[in-house]
């Protein structure tokens, strides 16, 4: 059961849209939304007791497992909720958390996700397990004297993100090793960013005839993956294919993912894929800047690829701007249409980042 309250918000019917996709990426087998208008939220049960029992409703209806609400609830909320509804109730954060422990494949990716998962955890130990507020004394063996269950949980907690963030630390520490290695041999850097499925690892894929794993669903892919890359009239080009967003996209994910999105950071050159056949684009695109604007990657040169043109029925295209720089390519990574022009709009890009008189040897496995 979706449950997609209205604030007076723009976006209400492609947050719906959403939300549905979300879920379906999660697994969910059948699904239905309730639909509300609200000016505010309700301070204990978000949605309010008159609409809460219309969604307890439609779920005893629809045998719902689950009702997912498409906002970010208190842990308050959460647990009146589900004591009302009798059933579990996720919020956006939590939903989208599920997706990415389902999707992370590298260790590193596994690592992320468990450290955002216990900092939402966390928050739910404080503020909404009173089932843990029971002490336990005894001889020692699970705390001290009068030690209370909630405290031994976050400490326990605690030690593990501790173990964590020195484990994703390490593994930083080597990428930084490989980039500087990178930096010597002046190599330039490109990284693909985006609204979650825009077509960045079709692209990707297209670019480099590598096999990075692609589908039409949200999140398909979450860890990074680089290539070399040989970009006539540049050189030998690095492309990282980066984790796609999303608006709301919890503050714990982009933390925990900050090590993945160092190469967002450090690129010499963004491509912004934007999924020119969603009637969304402008927002999704606002909602991908806020992003790189958190993680202080909204200085860096940025090239607008508008991809899935064949769905949007637009023509390949190279536009430029005022000063002749190249602005914006329009694409299909599926059909391959406009790639000519992306390779040419790379080369003048690094052709302005990188020193004069700087050569390389072709790759020709790797020529794109």
């Amino acid at each position: 059961m979706l449950v997609c309250l209205d604030f007076g918000d723009d976006g209400y019917e492609d947050g719906i849209a959403e939300i549905t996709r979300l879920a379906e990426s999660a697994g969910a087998k059948r699904n239905q939304v309730v639909r509300g208008k609200r000016q505010r939220p309700d301070a204990r049960l978000y949605a309010g007791s008159g609409k809460v029992v219309e969604i307890g409703l439609a779920a005893d209806a629809l045998n719902a497992a689950t009702v997912i609400f498409n906002h970010n609830l208190a842990p308050g909320q959460q647990r009146n909720l589900e004591k009302e509804l009798g059933r579990k109730v996720l919020d956006r954060s939590e939903l989208i958390l599920r997706i990415f422990a389902q999707r992370a494949k590298t260790n590193e990716g596994k690592l992320q996700v468990e450290l955002a998962q216990l900092e939402h955890l966390s928050t739910r130990l404080v503020r909404g397990w009173t089932h843990l507020e029971r002490q336990r004394g005894g001889l020692g063996k699970t705390g001290g004297p009068g030690e209370k269950q909630i405290e031994l949980d976050r400490r326990m907690i605690a030690t593990r993100m501790r173990s964590l963030k020195e484990k994703l630390a390490q593994l930083g520490q080597r990428r930084e090793v490989q980039r500087r290695a990178r930096s010597r041999r002046e190599v330039f850097s490109v990284a693909l960013v985006g609204y979650t499925n825009a077509g960045k690892s079709t692209l990707f894929n297209a670019l480099t005839h590598a096999k990075a794993y692609e589908a039409d669903q949200l999140f398909a892919t979450l860890d990074t993956t680089t290539r070399k890359v040989w970009v006539e009239g540049a050189g030998q080009v690095v492309l990282a294919d980066t984790v796609g967003f999303i608006r709301d996209l919890p503050h714990g994910l982009v933390a925990a993912f900050r090590a993945t999105l160092e190469e967002t950071v450090r690129a010499d050159l963004l491509l912004h894929v934007v999924d020119s056949a969603s009637s969304a684009r402008a927002r999704e695109a606002e909602d991908v800047n806020k992003v790189l604007a958190e993680i202080q990657a909204h200085a860096i040169p940025q090239l607008a690829v508008w991809n899935k043109i064949d769905l949007a029925a637009l023509q390949p295209a190279v536009e430029r701007d005022e000063y002749g720089r190249i602005s914006r390519v329009l694409v299909s990574a599926r059909t391959g249409a406009g790639l000519a022009g992306l390779r040419i709009a790379i080369a003048e890009a690094a052709q302005l980042g990188k020193p004069a008189g700087h050569t390389q040897n072709p790759s020709p496995e790797l020529s794109i």
